[in-house]
């Protein structure tokens, strides 16, 4: 799969004359790394989820050690944190982006 994308964008190299058609290759191509760097994340995080089941850990929020409650894991089955584990990262997070 990433082969495929480095292909692509070593031959979407080439010149184009016209500037909308450039602006819309490097825009293809930008959602392209952006897709793909995504898909590649959450490989990642369903891998760790694969290896905290393997370890007895899944279910189990990182933070607080609690259970984490199976409608959230049913929604977001690769969560490592409880939902207020999660809220309270996420207004931390936002409080030091505003700073």
């Amino acid at each position: 799969m990433s082969r495929d994308t480095i292909e692509a964008l070593q031959d979407g190299t080439r010149a184009i004359p016209d500037v909308a058609d450039r602006a819309s290759e490097e825009t293809d191509r930008a959602l392209e790394l952006r897709t793909r760097d995504r898909q590649r994340k959450l490989v990642a995080k369903i891998d760790s989820a694969l290896r905290r089941i393997d370890n007895g850990e899944y279910g189990y929020c990182e933070v607080t050690g609690e259970p984490i409650s199976l409608k959230r894991l049913d929604a977001r089955p690769i969560a490592t944190m409880s939902l207020e584990a999660q809220e309270r990262h996420e207004r931390r997070e936002k409080v030091h982006r505003d700073d």
